[in-house]
């Protein structure tokens, strides 16, 4: 669950021209059985801003994938010919405009979509939190397009060709719950991946649930997912296996120039209002009074008197040696106010939502030394073939986000591979036998539905690759 690129590269051209494309887009008009470019409308209040939220080509949803004037151009006429189904210029204009920047998922899948046409394909929805999370939208859609596109290169699943929808949720329960109403009444579409926040996911999971419409998260890491349906299943680890790892990290003595009795004490920085926050706050809080440390403070993010240099002289006075930040997306620049308030004084620990440019460049000197779980780091798998082709793809680096939304569409097409139907899917996922390859290792399903893997720890130091004169650098790498 998380938000920005492994290098500001990614997301500096995502956001230096957001919202000059939102108006003049067009709306497909004409829906077959095997090319789904509407879906059917949703009985619903809210059924027309449904519908203006899915595109599979028909409509732009990310304003800016490039400053490139050219570029924005020739990806807004390949959306204006797939309106009117005029596939064989929509590839032309697509083609142009990833010339121009090929670091660009949205046009990519469209470019896909336009060449599969009319025919028969496999669909899966992909529904982001575009408006309020637009790099992290971006980094999930790289992963799902790599994998689109190799699968589609190499002829299909068994002849067929992936095609994917683009929904945007806006992180919101009420929209998620309404998209996915719109997804489990087209037969087209045979799963999902998505939601992003955990809170989202939740909301929409018991749609999917219900209905016999398998959802696999990229990035939702709530305990709460786990064992949800039997149609809810998740490709990151989760909050119970990145806590864990984080307090055995904590608790090792050498850790700490404390002694052992003082290095056990910890004061834990979270969000009461995020679903995910909170579930990463209580499994580490088990997991280190389970390994007979002590939790000294728990500090609210959303509190109306949250004072950053208040909170951590109150825990450093309460004997506190370490600060767990278990901070959502929405209060990571409070997380970075600790982090400047600390002073290097107690050693940091973050949650995945932590691994984003802006504690680079926020922490500065000051997260030096903060050590953060993630589920992948690219720095560990420098060799597997996933991270060659999305160099070769994207020309930048990815990050975790990408690589985990890749293992959730390589998931989907073993699922399809077997039996392309949704109950056929999720049989599939719930086989013992279930095995599937991801970007740097398989991908297996426990019967909670969650991943069986573990997560990387990273710490902050000195670096190049960044640009921002610091790096996320993993710890043991593979």
């Amino acid at each position: 669950m998380s938000q920005r690129n492994e290098t500001p590269a990614l997301v500096v051209s995502l956001l230096l021209t957001a919202g000059l494309l939102g108006g003049g887009l067009w709306f497909l008009t004409q829906r077959t059985q095997l090319f789904p470019l509407s879906l059917p409308t949703v009985q619903a209040p809210n059924s027309a801003s449904v519908n203006d939220r899915i595109s599979f080509g028909n409509k732009i949803l990310l304003p800016s994938e490039s400053a490139n004037a050219e570029f924005n151009q020739l990806k807004q006429a390949g959306v204006n010919a797939m309106s009117n189904n005029q596939f064989s210029q929509a590839i032309a204009m697509f083609e142009a405009a990833l010339q121009k920047a090929r670091n660009a998922p949205e046009t990519l899948i469209y470019l896909n979509n336009a060449r599969i046409g009319d025919r028969q394909s496999h669909t899966l929805a992909v529904p982001l939190p575009i408006k309020t999370d637009l790099a992290g939208s971006a980094e999930i859609l790289r992963g799902v397009a790599q994998a689109q596109t190799e699968i589609n290169r190499a002829g299909g699943i068994k002849g067929v060709p992936l095609r994917i929808a683009i929904a945007s949720d806006d992180n919101d329960p009420n929209i998620a719950r309404q998209l996915a109403s719109a997804f489990v009444q087209d037969s087209n579409i045979l799963g999902v991946v998505g939601h992003y926040a955990s809170d989202v996911s939740l909301a929409a999971a018991s749609v999917y649930n219900s209905n016999e419409l398998v959802m696999i998260s990229p990035i939702s890491s709530s305990v709460r997912l786990s064992g949800f349906g039997r149609y809810i299943f998740r490709t990151v680890p989760s909050d119970y296996v990145a806590a864990r790892a984080l307090a055995d990290y904590a608790m090792r003595p050498a850790q700490t120039s404390q002694e052992p009795s003082q290095a056990k004490n910890i004061a834990i920085f979270f969000n009461s209002q995020s679903g995910y926050s909170q579930s990463l706050k209580q499994e580490f809080s088990t997991a280190i009074s389970l390994s007979g440390g002590q939790i000294s403070s728990e500090v609210d993010f959303s509190s109306a008197g949250f004072n950053p240099k208040n909170a951590v002289e109150q825990a450093l006075n309460q004997g506190a040696t370490i600060l767990m930040l278990a901070a959502n997306t929405g209060t990571l620049e409070k997380a970075m106010q600790v982090v400047q308030a600390n002073q290097k004084r107690a050693m940091l620990l973050g949650g995945d939502d932590v691994y984003a440019p802006r504690t680079l460049e926020a922490g500065s000197t000051n997260a030096v030394g903060m050590v953060v779980a993630v589920p992948w780091h690219i720095q560990a798998h420098l060799r597997s073939p996933f991270v060659i082709e999305s160099k070769k793809l994207w020309g930048a680096d990815v990050n975790w986000r990408s690589a985990i939304a890749y293992d959730a569409t390589q998931a989907f097409i073993a699922g399809l591979q077997k039996d392309p139907t949704r109950t056929g899917i999720q049989k599939a996922f719930s086989s013992p036998e279930f095995s599937a390859s991801g970007a740097s290792q398989p991908i297996r399903f426990l019967p909670s539905g969650d991943r069986n893997t573990k997560v990387q720890l990273v710490k902050i130091e000195p670096g190049t690759r960044s640009g921002t004169g610091f790096d996320f650098v993993p710890l043991n790498p593979n």
